[in-house]
């Protein structure tokens, strides 16, 4: 079994050893046994936290190179006209704390997500229309992630300051 335990940068084609095709579930498990496109037994040895995106490689400790490749799986892809009635529905469906993927093709804007119909409804009564289908899901992966990242966003802070939270003033608007 190869042990792949490093995320490397990516590589020329031919420096590819083998391919793994995960659906988005398993790709962000940082402990996993699978086999490879090719049929070999692989174990994943990763750091917690980032997720395994379409494109990434990995090595394992002999120097072998494999590909993550995004699997079919069901989705609903939304469609809807860009500009504020994208960001209406990216906002509401993200409200609701849902892994969501973005984009664009040469029929308009999707908003994509895993099947749930009470999403769904919203998404309609938003105007999109709704289509389930088999595609790669890959969401984004959020403002604070640091997959592919040199750096950090600790939020230690070596001096002293202040913020004050009062929030006892008022906002001249109303919320119907």
């Amino acid at each position: 079994m190869l042990e792949m335990n490093q995320r490397i940068a990516p590589v020329e084609p031919a420096e590819v050893f083998d391919t793994l095709t995960l659906p988005y579930e398993l790709r962000i498990r940082g402990r996993l046994r699978a086999t490879t496109d090719n049929g070999h037994d692989i174990g994943l040895f990763l750091d917690r936290g980032p997720v395994l995106r379409e494109g990434d490689h990995l090595m394992a400790k002999g120097g072998e190179i494999v590909r993550i490749c995004a699997a079919d799986e069901p989705v609903v892809t939304a469609r809807i006209e860009s500009g504020l009635p994208l960001a209406r529905l990216c906002y509401h469906l993200g409200n609701r704390h849902v892994s969501l993927a973005i984009g664009s093709d040469d029929q308009g804007s999707w908003v994509r997500f895993p099947p749930d119909h009470v999403l769904e409804e919203l998404a309609e009564r938003l105007g999109a229309t709704v289509v389930h289908h088999q595609a790669p899901f890959d969401p984004e992966p959020g403002a604070y992630a640091q997959a592919g990242q040199g750096h950090s966003h600790g939020h230690g802070h070596g001096h002293g300051h202040s913020h004050d939270h009062d929030h006892g003033h008022r906002h001249g608007h109303s919320h119907h």
